[in-house]
């Protein structure tokens, strides 16, 4: 599925339809350049979720929870990390494999440690307000 953002106001809509074409999916992998919007579009996924608290960029902490509406959600950036051990070090299997909501930006950081099923979003920039996101099953 691909859909185009053109203005932060569409994010709530494209956030539902992110949701409804993940169906019971609960791991979603981000990429995209710096600035790209990864973390716009995440806390627009976790407001969608029922999220009251603020949504950050957990770039040093590497991961912040939220709850939702009925489930926990966790959102990970692996930007800072050296190497793969340091995933491992956090416990990332606890988080990535809790039935929760996990929300990764950077995930080519951790190749061998991706699970075997998720839902892989792409943001493409496109001009200074435009988007195009590309999601997909895997």
């Amino acid at each position: 599925m691909v859909l185009s953002s053109t203005s932060l106001s569409q994010l709530p809509d494209t956030a539902s339809k992110v949701i409804q074409f993940a169906a019971n999916s609960r791991i979603f992998l981000f990429y995209g350049d710096m600035g790209a919007g990864k973390t716009t579009l995440i806390k627009a996924l976790c407001e969608s979720l029922g999220t009251a608290e603020p949504v950050t960029s957990p770039t040093f902490s590497i991961v912040n929870e939220y709850e939702g509406y009925t489930e926990r959600i966790y959102h990970f950036d692996f930007y800072r990390l050296k190497n793969e051990t340091e995933a491992l070090d956090m416990g990332y299997e606890e988080y990535f494999y809790s039935g929760a909501y996990c929300f990764i930006e950077w995930p080519e950081k951790i190749p061998n440690l991706l699970p075997d099923h998720y839902v892989s979003i792409k943001i493409t920039v496109n001009g200074d307000d435009l988007r195009e996101i590309n999601i997909e099953k895997i």
